[in-house]
C-alpha cells in the first residue's frame, strides 16, 4: 500500500487554534482548534489534495527534506510530518455513496413502491450490468 509523507507547517493562530499548510503542495491548507484536531484535519486535507491531483492527472511533487517556510508565518510554528495512504483515500472517495435523481413513469413508481423496491439497490445492480456489457465510448 502506498504511503505519502509530507511536511506540514502548523502555524498558531492569534485567535486560537492552528492553521496548517504544506509547502510542497500550494493550496493544500487546513485548520484545527487544537493541535490534535489540526493534525487530523491536515491528514484529511493532504489525502484529498493528493486524490484531486491524481484525478486531474497533475504531477505530484516529491516531499522536500527541508521545506521552505513562508516568511509571513507566525512565530511559534511547528513543522511536522503528515502521513496518508492515497490508495485508501481513493477507495473511500471512489466508493462513497452519492445521490442522483432519475425520472420514471408514475405507474412504474407506484408498482415498485407497492412491492417495497429498494430503488438504490436495483439501480446500482442494473448500472453495473449495463456498464459491463457496453464498451466505453471515446
Amino acid at each position: 500500500m502506498r504511503k505519502a509523507v509530507y511536511p506540514a507547517v502548523f502555524e498558531p493562530s492569534p485567535s486560537g487554534g492552528y492553521s496548517v499548510y504544506f509547502p510542497d503542495l500550494p493550496g493544500c491548507i487546513s485548520f484545527g482548534a487544537t493541535f490534535a484536531e489540526a493534525q487530523k484535519e491536515a491528514a484529511e486535507a493532504l489525502g484529498l489534495h493528493l486524490y484531486g491531483m491524481e484525478k486531474d492527472g497533475d504531477e505530484i511533487p516529491a516531499p522536500s527534506d527541508n521545506p521552505v517556510i513562508d516568511p509571513e508565518t507566525e512565530q511559534g510554528y511547528l513543522v511536522s510530518m503528515v502521513t496518508v495512504y492515497p490508495d485508501m483515500v481513493a477507495s473511500e472517495m471512489d466508493n462513497k455513496r452519492v445521490k442522483t435523481n432519475v425520472t420514471i413513469p408514475a405507474w412504474l413508481k407506484e408498482a415498485a413502491e407497492s412491492r417495497g423496491v429498494n430503488y438504490s439497490k436495483i439501480m446500482e445492480a442494473a448500472l453495473i450490468d449495463y456498464i459491463r456489457s457496453v464498451p466505453l465510448q471515446q
